[in-house]
């Protein structure tokens, strides 16, 4: 059984490559609540181009933190480090609201009810354990 995504952003980024130029490559990416999908981009800029089978998933359970945020000529540079330390570059145009800005938000609400679910766990495991040693004088 699958579930809908909730697709909170989709357009156009570019993600600089790992290879000896480091050239920057337009990406087609949806924000979702799980993270960041990046697919390669058939056919330019325009609004109906094609998404490409191959999707490269970012997930926020696997990223540490949005940095690096630079701005030069109409354009913002941001950094998505992974909590390998692997840092992936990316720039967009600077109208509007930028996609770091809504990336980093996103995980820090992922970050916040992951968080909130262990707190949660652990106090139904206490709560259905009893109250077992906690009585207890030290």
């Amino acid at each position: 059984m699958s579930f809908p995504i909730k697709v909170m952003r989709d357009g156009l980024l570019e993600k600089r490559s790992s290879g000896l130029f480091q050239l920057w490559k337009k990406k087609r990416c949806m924000l979702t609540e799980e993270g960041l999908r990046l697919n390669n981009c058939k056919g330019g800029d325009a609004p109906g181009s094609a998404w490409s089978s191959k999707a490269k998933e970012l997930r926020f359970e696997r990223m540490a933190t949005v940095d690096c945020v630079e701005y030069k000529r109409g354009l913002v540079y941001f950094t998505v480090v992974m909590a390998t330390g692997k840092e992936i570059d990316f720039r967009c145009p600077q109208d509007g609201t930028a996609w770091n800005a809504e990336i980093a938000l996103a995980l820090v609400r992922y970050k916040n009810l992951q968080a909130v679910q262990t707190g949660r766990n652990r106090h139904l495991s206490t709560t259905h354990l009893g109250s077992a040693g906690e009585d207890e004088e030290l």
